[in-house]
């Protein structure tokens, strides 16, 4: 099949062609609608720094079906003792940007300046949503991601207490739950996630579900 080479079109190859890892295509640029039409077609920018953009689109995904979120006995027992909030979009780039930092600063980050500002404009068109949780008045944690139809697709995530990129998540599922949201859109497995609902999926699954979120199915 090979890894397709990417040029000013805004177009993608098949999702199914992607390789066995799921690398797909490499280059094309960040621009809002080559995002859209990637996200729309199950599809993700992740690269380093120093790379050229690589678009992967996995055949096994791994969602969260927001209804079968997860939420531990422990975990109920500090949101019982705690004044629990969220905010959508308080600050979106304030979120990518503690996100790109929290990982900049342990295991290393995606998060590029390019992509910062490609994902803040995303959000300045209605296509990204950032989550924040508070815990007793203070921020404790966000996410962010893409927000498409009654998908979202999740990028990155950030705890500076204990307990809060968790929150931020779980209000999430709840707030999707609350209109019918579908999925919410993890692009790799991790223990963590899994411990929270998580589950691998087929590419025909997720396919299906994509549908249904987008409304392009009944």
């Amino acid at each position: 099949m090979g890894i397709y080479k990417l040029d000013d079109e805004i177009w993608f190859p098949k999702p199914e062609l992607a390789e066995e890892d799921g690398l797909l295509a490499i280059g094309g640029d960040l621009s809002l609608d080559r995002l859209l039409l990637a996200y729309q077609n199950g599809i993700f920018p992740w690269f380093n720094e120093d790379d050229p953009i690589l678009w992967w689109c996995p055949h096994e995904r791994f969602i969260i079906r927001p209804e079968k979120i997860h939420v531990s006995h422990s975990m109920k027992k500090f949101m019982r003792q705690h004044k629990v909030e969220i905010q959508i979009n308080r600050d979106f780039a304030d979120t990518i940007h503690r996100c790109r930092m929290k990982r900049e600063n342990t295991v290393g980050t995606w998060i590029t300046d390019d992509m910062e500002q490609a994902y803040t404009k995303l959000n300045k068109y209605g296509l990204a949503a950032s989550v924040e949780a508070f815990f007793d008045d203070e921020l404790a944690g966000g996410l962010y991601g893409v927000t498409i139809g009654r998908c979202f697709f999740g990028e990155s995530m950030f705890s500076d207490m204990e307990n809060g990129s968790k929150a931020a998540l779980i209000m999430l599922a709840r707030h999707m739950e609350s209109f019918g949201g579908v999925m919410i859109d993890c692009q790799f497995h991790t223990d963590h996630l899994e411990s929270m609902g998580g589950e691998r999926i087929s590419w025909e699954e997720y396919r299906r579900l994509l549908d249904i979120g987008l409304d392009c199915e009944e």
